[in-house]
């Protein structure tokens, strides 16, 4: 488990992490989400060793990291934007980290090459941003680290091999209990691989927690009522995140199970009425939202 405890870190006047603490558990997929500058690769360097913290603690498996060669081997971390060598071809880059970690699967690399259509002789220097990106991926996953850490995961990635990616992340966790690490500015990109969440904002964390607990936990209720029948009425006793009004169309948004607002809307006659499970993008917006944010202002489509 990766566990960072008031972490901070500041670059003259500007905050770029305060006071941030994070649980990332084994074998799941946790993704962070936050708008350039918010944060997320001065945290992922932090947690990664690369840089110190100025206050606060990061343990991997109740160890610190910083400093820490064997703590460090259990990472691959893939920037933004890779190092690859001046020059270098993908089978440079195979030769030079396979000597770094033990546990390189050559082969494995070999093979994913061909099904990802990448020339392993051909300089890298000439290869697209998307193959650029293509290439870290596999190599992180060949080093066979207990930690992937990807700082804007999918960028450059057309959707075919956004997929490829995402299946073999999925089949690393299941064959070795493989845990990815996840930066995105975007909460589409991410919503259907991960099973935890975090959202960064200027350098601390808005909300962080598991997708399935946030779906089960907030409903988005459509409908029209009866004549006669007032809405705030109707929304009485009801823990409620957002209220829309369209014409005669109430959009609700309220914390509760589905059996507990069908339960209570059932005390109120409609002529519309239907439930729907919301985005992980609309969840995030009234949970922030309800603590004063405009999260409207911070996701980036």
């Amino acid at each position: 488990m990766i566990e960072t405890i008031g972490l901070s870190k500041r670059f003259g006047d500007v905050r770029a992490v305060e006071n941030v603490s994070l649980q990332i558990r084994e074998q799941e997929v946790f993704g962070l989400v936050g708008t350039n500058g918010a944060g997320k690769s001065t945290l992922l360097r932090i947690i990664t060793g690369i840089l110190k913290q100025d206050a606060g603690t990061v343990l991997v498996d109740s160890e610190v990291v910083f400093d820490n060669v064997e703590t460090k081997k259990k990472f691959f971390f893939i920037p933004d934007d890779p190092y690859f060598f001046v020059n270098g071809t993908a089978e440079d880059m195979k030769k030079y980290y396979a000597e770094i970690y033990p546990g390189f699967d050559t082969a494995r690399f070999e093979r994913l090459l061909k099904d990802f259509g990448l020339d392993g002789r051909r300089k890298i220097a000439g290869y697209s941003k998307g193959m650029k990106k293509q290439l870290s991926i596999l190599l992180g996953l060949c080093a066979g680290t207990k930690y992937l850490i990807c700082d804007e995961t999918f960028d450059g990635l057309d959707p075919v091999m956004r997929q490829g990616i995402k299946s073999l992340f999925a089949k690393d966790m299941e064959d070795r209990g493989l845990t990815p690490v996840l930066t995105s500015h975007n909460l589409r990109e991410l919503e259907d691989i991960c099973d935890h969440m975090g959202l960064l904002h200027q350098g601390g964390i808005l909300l962080s927690e598991d997708i399935s607990s946030m779906k089960l936990s907030i409903q988005k209720v459509q409908c029209v009522f009866a004549a006669g029948i007032e809405a705030d009425s109707a929304m009485k006793d009801l823990d409620v995140l957002s209220h829309n009004v369209r014409g005669r169309l109430h959009t609700i948004t309220a914390r509760g199970t589905r059996e507990e607002i069908t339960a209570h809307f059932g005390s109120y006659p409609t002529i519309f009425f239907e439930i729907l499970s919301p985005s992980l993008e609309e969840i995030f917006i009234t949970e922030t939202e309800v603590v004063g944010y405009d999260i409207k202002k911070l996701i980036l489509d």
